[in-house]
């Protein structure tokens, strides 16, 4: 055998490596790929805009916090007064009573209104029938497209202590009538209540679509296997939305500090304010009620930065938990 025949034909045995080894595609630049993929740019564009114009751009007046604001002088030029505001705030008689109020609201409504929805899609997913889960479905969800305004109509007149239902029923069993709406211990109870009735069936579609993916063959199998209804759902569905669970979860307890404006500033009296005050409301009122600026965007970036702390933190925690997590 020859050494020709033995290491392979002259053209491979006398081509250069270097040669054989192809050359590099040239990288498309950014402006180029823009341009190709222009579609989902224009499409992506309005979200940019909104955010940009309307979460990023006004946090320059975030400074108004660090400062005594007045329009003669405007953001940049009225006096530098640090974290007088800030002491001002944690320093004031208030100030226990209104973040006590506000994480105990959020607080309960995490602990009873989050699980709810889960248990409803759960619930829903099981039943056998399409068009009456489809109905189901509708009823659960309607009421989330109902102003805020007149859910809150809706409970004045359910809880009126002279014509509402709930009171002529307790006088029927041989009750007194009792003012909710200007009962402190009531307030909480109502606020939560119609919110897990207006949101539930919302987080519930949520839910119910994380339920679509996960593969039908795993119930086949545990159907062969044994598994009733129950396990299956223990087994299989839960995991199977745990993800989604959790990241909802994170942003729950990120928003914690943020109780909705217009529900509690309706439901509001003078008579069940020891607990409706909240931050938010007590914002609008030093704010622009007060006019004390600077002390309102004080008390707002303190509560933004406590949301970002706890949404920190429980992001942090799952992650070091394996658990699924925002990044």
């Amino acid at each position: 055998m020859t050494a020709d025949t033995a290491v392979g034909p002259p053209s491979m045995r006398d081509a250069d490596p270097a040669a054989s080894t192809p050359s590099p595609v040239p990288r498309r630049s950014l402006l180029r790929r823009c341009l190709q993929s222009w579609q989902l740019y224009v499409l992506l564009a309005p979200a940019v805009v909104y955010l940009v114009v309307f979460k990023y751009w006004p946090m320059y007046g975030a400074q108004i916090a660090f400062r005594e604001y007045n329009p003669v002088d405007g953001f940049f030029w009225s006096p530098w007064v640090g974290l007088e505001h800030f002491e001002t705030f944690i320093s004031s008689f208030q100030f226990e009573r209104i973040v006590a109020n506000t994480l105990t609201i959020n607080t309960l409504g995490l602990l009873i209104a989050f699980p709810i929805p889960i248990v409803l899609a759960l619930i829903v997913n099981q039943l056998p029938s399409e068009r009456f889960k489809r109905f189901t479905q509708a009823v659960l969800y309607s009421p989330s497209f109902i102003s805020m305004v007149v859910i809150v109509g809706m409970i004045h007149l359910l809880f009126s202590p002279s014509s509402g239902l709930v009171n002529h029923a307790i006088t029927l069993v041989g009750g007194e009538p009792i003012f909710f709406m200007g009962a402190p211990e009531w307030f909480r109870p109502l606020y939560i209540g119609s919110d897990v009735w207006q949101n539930a069936g919302f987080s519930m579609i949520i839910y119910l679509a994380a339920l679509t993916a996960i593969d039908p063959s795993l119930h086949e199998a545990a159907r062969m296997d044994g598994a009733n209804r129950f396990q299956r759902i223990r087994h299989i569905d839960v995991p199977g939305i745990l993800p989604v669970i959790t990241i909802l979860f994170i942003l729950a307890v990120g928003n914690i500090f943020n109780l909705g404006f217009e529900k509690v500033y309706l439901m509001q009296t003078d008579l069940n304010l020891p607990t409706s005050e909240v931050i938010n409301t007590y914002v609008y009122k030093v704010g622009l009620q007060g006019a004390q600026f600077s002390y309102s965007a004080a008390i707002g970036l303190f509560n933004s930065v406590l949301n970002l702390i706890l949404l920190l933190t429980f992001n942090w925690v799952a992650k070091k938990a394996n658990q699924s997590s925002l990044w």
